[in-house]
């Protein structure tokens, strides 16, 4: 995924019944007062919950957000964030993911629940 690696999201691992991934606090993807940028937080989240769907697609078929909904509710000031994916529904026409993303300290900082469509191969 090239804008996941612009930004620098690094995945640690990947199952269909797991997905974690990385992103490092930096300053160029901060708003006001050093806290790391929501849309950043999303495009974390975004990234491992769609490798997540994908893991749990049937064969030949490809997958698309079609909705996402997240909670803020801490901000990330230093140190790195990490994401974990797990698939609450893993239907035909349906997957859905639930990401949390918890600071350094394991404390949780967002969570975001997703929506893809299954796309037939």
């Amino acid at each position: 995924m090239p804008f996941a690696r612009l930004l620098g999201v690094e995945l640690t691992a990947a199952t269909a019944e797991e997905v974690r991934g990385t992103l490092a606090w930096a300053p160029d993807r901060c708003t006001t007062g050093g806290v790391l940028h929501g849309g950043a937080l999303m495009s974390l989240a975004d990234t491992v919950g769609a490798v997540c769907a994908f893991l749990n697609l049937p064969e030949g078929a490809g997958t698309t957000t079609i909705e996402s909904k997240t909670n803020f509710l801490r901000g990330i000031s230093e140190g790195q964030v990490e994401a974990v994916a797990r698939p609450l529904h893993a239907g035909r026409r349906f997957i859905v993911v639930e990401t949390d993303l918890f600071d350094g300290q394991g404390k949780r900082a967002a969570r975001v629940t997703q929506t893809q469509a299954v796309l037939a191969g």
